[in-house]
């Protein structure tokens, strides 16, 4: 049957399929428009299946924040173009204000929009972190969001107790650069800590350090391990204050982070 450049163009914009596919699609469902769609959903959803083992390390996160509380939500795609793309963007950004108001399972409602994005930009497309916070009463939670190229790369969420709102958010921005792994030297895994202190160990040993000395020695560099990785042993921003020690007393309860190839 004759399909007109229009119908074809048509559902082309609709659908993000290219101008055979389309053509192909109204030609196989006799020019039913809604028909060709659905079909050229379901060969998408085939080829996007296909595609769920690709590597998809690039993408955006959104972050939503109302009432001492925030959410986190990231998108996972193949490519950095892609991942700024108003279709990408615009959709963590709508599923963080829901998760925001209903929560993790609030994501969910957006499964069919994230399989459609598998299809119109032909890459394996993942719904990643979801993260909502809220403080416990009279905590504060402070938020930052780093963006590049239009899109959020770097998400943070810190809460605090007793802590004035411009020195919690210092923590957040420190938290987005030093990406500790831990906020507290008890939440490191024994076995974790225990490795490394072997290790260093027979590096001080090594090294023909006088035995006596051992243990002072092995003390400070896990000093050193521990700032690396954990929030409230790392310099404020690099500085010789710990980020303890800049709490004017008080405390953070937890803290979120989500990055981009993380």
């Amino acid at each position: 049957m004759s399909i007109s450049a229009k119908d074809v163009k048509a559902l082309r914009d609709a659908t993000g399929a290219g101008m055979m596919d389309a053509k192909k699609a109204l030609v196989e469902c006799g020019g039913d428009a809604e028909a060709a769609s659905q079909l050229l959903r379901e060969k998408g959803l085939a080829k996007a299946a296909a595609r769920s083992d690709r590597e998809n390390t690039e993408g955006t996160i959104a972050l939503a924040a109302a009432d001492n509380a925030a959410a986190i939500v990231q998108i996972k795609t193949e490519t950095d173009f892609s991942a700024k793309s108003d279709a990408v963007t615009s959709l963590a950004s709508a599923i963080a204000d829901r998760v925001l108001d209903g929560g993790p399972p609030a994501a969910q409602d957006f499964a069919d929009a994230i399989e459609d994005l598998r299809v119109t930009i032909s890459e394996n497309v993942e719904l990643g972190a979801v993260e909502r916070i809220e403080g416990a009463p009279g905590n504060l939670v402070d938020t930052y969001l780093h963006s590049q190229d239009g899109r959020g790369v770097n998400a943070v969420v810190v809460e605090g107790s007793g802590v004035s709102r411009d020195d919690l958010h210092q923590v957040a921005l420190h938290v987005a650069f030093a990406k500790p792994s831990y906020l507290s030297t008890d939440e490191v895994p024994a076995i974790e800590a225990d490795r490394e202190r072997a290790s260093l160990l027979e590096i001080t040993k090594a090294e023909g350090k006088p035995e006596q000395a051992w243990d002072k020695i092995v003390n400070g560099r896990m000093r050193g391990w521990h700032a690396e990785r954990v929030l409230l042993e790392q310099g404020l921003h690099g500085d010789k204050t710990t980020v303890k020690s800049s709490l004017g007393g008080g405390s953070i309860a937890r803290f979120v982070q989500v990055v981009i190839g993380t």
